[in-house]
């Protein structure tokens, strides 16, 4: 039986739990097909190459739906620089790649750990305040971004995705 409970420090959401959990020496994961396998320890891993030099990254699974919506809108910015709806466009895709992002590294993890339904309405309420804020303060900025601004935010997406 797993106990939880839910503290409030300056803003941020802790678990506090009890729970007859038996210890694993790596934690399972599951890849975007839903398969769980083993997750590998962050020494020794791949790095990517970015501009500064090589770096270690995390990155997250998303659907189809979000890939092409992401292709689509950083195209038609490529494509059309000057076009007065791209920034819309970027705020919106930004919130969406937020939302996938704080599902796939938050609130996923807490459904595989089995925290309970009452943690997870919580963390989940939690979790889409903070999207909002974050996409609200977000999307101000980047919808009066310049052409040249939003190529910049395109190519740094761009960047983030990993293609095998």
């Amino acid at each position: 039986m797993v106990s939880s409970s839910i503290a409030s420090t300056s803003g941020a959401v802790k678990l506090i739990g009890k729970s007859s959990v038996r210890a694993a020496s790596k934690p399972a994961v599951a890849n975007p097909k839903g398969e769980v396998g083993v997750a590998q320890p962050l020494t020794g891993t791949k790095t990517s190459t970015s501009s500064t030099g090589t770096e270690p990254s995390l990155r997250f699974f998303h659907s189809r739906a979000l890939r092409d919506k992401t292709e689509k809108v950083l195209s038609a910015i490529e494509s059309r620089p000057d076009h007065s709806r791209h920034g819309i466009a970027m705020a919106d895709l930004v919130n969406e790649l937020i939302e996938a992002g704080m599902d796939y590294y938050f609130l996923k993890a807490l459904k595989q750990a089995e925290v309970g339904f009452v943690v997870e309405q919580a963390a989940r309420l939690g979790m889409s305040g903070a999207v909002k804020l974050i996409s609200s303060v977000s999307k101000k900025f980047i919808v009066r971004m310049e052409p040249h601004q939003l190529l910049v935010v395109a190519a740094h997406i761009r960047s983030l995705a990993v293609t095998q």
